[in-house]
């Protein structure tokens, strides 16, 4: 079995531990992060909740602290640290600040608080409420602090909520390379009062095959750079070197070449508008690029690539407070490497692969960590050919998210699907997974969606942890309501903690192999396996061994499991057949299968005509005590009576069956209800059920209104 991967909650601390034989999953950070529940406070705690909309819900951990003014929340300093930033919210239309103190005494630096980029509305995508309820504010403290120091924060002027705090030692500002092209001696003005783009852009002219070099300050750019080819941008580092822009890079086409690196790029993004490119990068950076240490903030997009990126590398960056992807390949990305990357409080998709125009091919995202994506999901792949996720560390989805989804969800045309091999290994995923406003279900914290075409790539799941899921772990579903098959995956190597309902949540057709997947503290049963819409097609689960703690089946498909609700009492009185899905050896016209479950006795299944023995198999589930059949023809007179001979089987995998009952002639006559009765050996334990017909004295086919099945006789 798979070496399986813990994730340590103590003392506040979120990070993911293994055995040195696998890799970690997640980033290598450059902080550490403790959340403010798990600090000394006068405020309120508040949380946990996972109710879309509120400020609880959107919380690292899905908690945090509520300081009234004057109020305070004190840390414990978990490593030295120089530099200190906080995740926060204020009232919408509020602003403040928050005072410093180390050990007891206030700082004359403060941490200015604000709602400007928070609140955010997208009335256009269904199922949005107001969202974004928090932001990201960082300082240099000027002083140094130890591992066991008390640095505490106090509200001033406004109520303010801390979620999380980093504390982080940041290097002094590194060096102009040797031969470089400074921005200053263009024109740019480091302290940020005037307008330094053209700077910027006499620097890139003179400096092709060479290195801009961006020195500590900071730089006002009111338009977007294009023209960026085969040079490097280079800063002095991401809390040193500041460039205020809300369009950095905006370029259909590059030749490729160029390597950005070490400085932040600070937005005034305050609204989603998706029509405007307010992104770091939209468009094309070029073949054999980079984007490396940069610090990411306020923004719509970090990064949205359209055109040729082929053997991207974008690695080792903070992505905070985008109002809608982090980064997205947007089609066309071949041999793109997305790793190493911090990303928190992004509006839509934390990483999205979308194969728009043309596929993405050949691409991963590898070793990031990504918490609180709040309207999507934290990994999304959308088509594309060969791709790989890996080793990423997600946590705290929100609305309309799962931690990571493998769609096919097409949004818009041309759309290339999944296909070949998709590679989803050594994925940790917390708190992950959301209840669906729209589909008014949730959503598990790993999701492969057939939403618009069938999936037809090899799906490959392996060494996964999942813990502490509000609702399901594994989800097959097909978004779109059309039942299209979720089929060709298999689930090897899983570790399932804590999960609120259950641990395989099956909506649409399709099949998966399980092996080796163990579930402990499941909330409510193994398995829900209820296929929509009705008699589309089963969803077969094949246990490839090696699976514990989750063998029990959710028994009511009319109703949802709610997170620790156990598996309620079934009625002896259902019919097991009811709704499920059905397959038959033909059928005429427009009497398919599932017209002999949908619980309608005057729609009737018929088979082929002339072509005995033709049988109907109706899928139960699971296995189940069966006592007795109730076999119905429409009740009009016009049906008149007859007698078919019928072979009662059954199975329990849906390959092999047995006889049940052997052939009998029963005898359906108006004058009775056109009903008759099976009863079935004690005993009888099956779960696809199969009725085969030799003969029919009024019909040359055979025939059924309806058949039910009940545990009772």
């Amino acid at each position: 079995m798979p070496i399986a991967m813990t994730v340590a909650l103590a003392a506040g601390l979120l990070t993911a531990t293994v055995p040195t034989a696998q890799a970690a999953a997640g980033a290598t950070l450059p902080f550490t992060s403790v959340e403010a529940e798990s600090a000394t406070t006068t405020g309120t705690k508040i949380g946990p909740d996972h109710t879309q909309g509120t400020l609880a819900s959107e919380a690292s951990g899905r908690q945090a602290v509520r300081l009234n003014s004057g109020r305070r929340v004190e840390f414990t300093a978990p490593r030295a640290a120089n530099a200190l930033n906080v995740a926060y919210s204020v009232p919408d239309g509020q602003s403040g600040s928050l005072n410093v103190y180390v050990n007891g005494t206030k700082l004359a630096r403060t941490i200015a608080v604000t709602s400007k980029y928070s609140y955010v509305d997208t009335g256009w995508i269904p199922g949005a409420k107001t969202h974004h309820f928090y932001d990201n504010a960082r300082l240099l403290l000027g002083q140094n602090v130890q591992a066991g120091d008390k640095v505490a924060l106090e509200a001033t002027n406004a109520q303010v909520t801390v979620d999380v705090a980093d504390f982080e030692q940041v290097a002094g500002a590194a060096s102009q390379p040797a031969g470089s092209v400074s921005v200053t001696s263009k024109g740019a003005d480091p302290s940020g009062q005037g307008d330094s783009t053209q700077a910027f852009r006499d620097a890139i002219a003179s400096a092709q095959g060479g290195v801009v070099w961006i020195p500590p300050g900071e730089y006002r750019l009111t338009s977007a750079l294009s023209g960026v080819q085969n040079v490097t941008l280079q800063g002095a580092g991401s809390w040193h070197s500041v460039v205020r822009s809300s369009r950095f890079v905006d370029q259909s086409s590059s030749s490729g070449g160029v390597h950005i690196k070490d400085f932040a790029v600070i937005g005034e993004v305050t609204e989603r508008v998706d029509s405007n490119p307010d992104n770091f990068v939209n468009g094309s950076l070029g073949l054999n690029s980079s984007v490396s240490g940069m610090w990411l903030q306020h923004l719509k997009v970090g990064l949205w690539l359209m055109g040729n990126n082929d053997n991207l590398v974008v690695e080792n960056n903070r992505f905070l407070d985008m109002t809608a992807d982090g980064l997205n390949l947007n089609g066309n990305a071949r041999g793109v490497k997305v790793r190493g990357n911090f990303l928190r409080n992004q509006g839509d998709d934390a990483l999205a692969m979308w194969s728009l125009n043309a596929p993405d091919v050949n691409s991963s995202f590898e070793n990031n960590t990504i918490t609180q994506p709040n309207l999507a999901n934290g990994i999304a792949i959308y088509g594309g050919t060969d791709i790989t996720v890996r080793n990423n560390l997600i946590s705290d989805t929100n609305a309309l998210g799962s931690g990571i989804a493998i769609s096919n969800q097409k949004f818009l045309d041309p759309f290339h699907p999944l296909s070949g091999t998709i590679t989803v290994d050594g994925n940790t995923l917390v708190r992950t997974g959301s209840m669906n406003p729209n589909w008014n279900h949730p959503m598990g914290a790993l999701r492969v969606d057939s939403y618009d075409s069938a999936i037809e790539a090899q799906v490959k799941i392996t060494n996964t942890t999942i813990t502490d899921s509000p609702y399901s772990a594994f989800e097959f579903v097909s978004g779109g309501g059309r039942g299209l098959a979720a089929k060709n995956v298999t689930v090897d190597g899983a570790t399932v903690r804590n999960t609120g309902t259950v641990v395989v949540q099956a909506e649409t057709q399709g099949a998966a192999t399980f092996r080796n997947v163990t579930a402990t503290g499941v909330g409510a049963a193994g398995i829900y396996n209820c296929p929509y819409p009705a008699n589309s097609g089963p969803f077969t689960l094949t246990d490839g061994g090696g699976n514990s703690g989750w063998s029990s089946t959710w028994s009511d498909c009319s109703t949802w499991p709610q997170p620790g609700q156990s598996n309620p009492d079934p009625d002896p009185a259902r019919n097991l057949a009811k709704g499920r899905p059905a397959t038959a050896t033909g059928s005429q016209d427009i009497h398919t299968p599932g017209k002999a479950v949908d619980g309608d006795a005057n729609s009737y299944w018929e088979s082929g005509n002339n072509a005995f023995p033709q049988s109907l198999t109706v899928d139960l589930g699971s296995r189940e005590a069966v006592r007795r059949l109730v076999l119905k023809l429409p009740p009009s007179s016009a049906w008149g009576a007859r007698t078919q001979t019928v072979t009662v089987l059954g199975s329990t995998d849906g390959s092999n069956f047995s006889t049940v009952v052997g052939p009998t002639g029963y005898r359906f006559d108006p004058a009775t209800g056109n009903t008759v009765t099976v009863a079935l050996p004690a005993g009888t334990g099956l779960r696809h059920l199969r009725l085969s017909v030799s003969a029919n004295t009024g019909w040359p086919a055979a025939q059924f209104s309806e058949v039910e099945a009940y545990p009772t006789s």
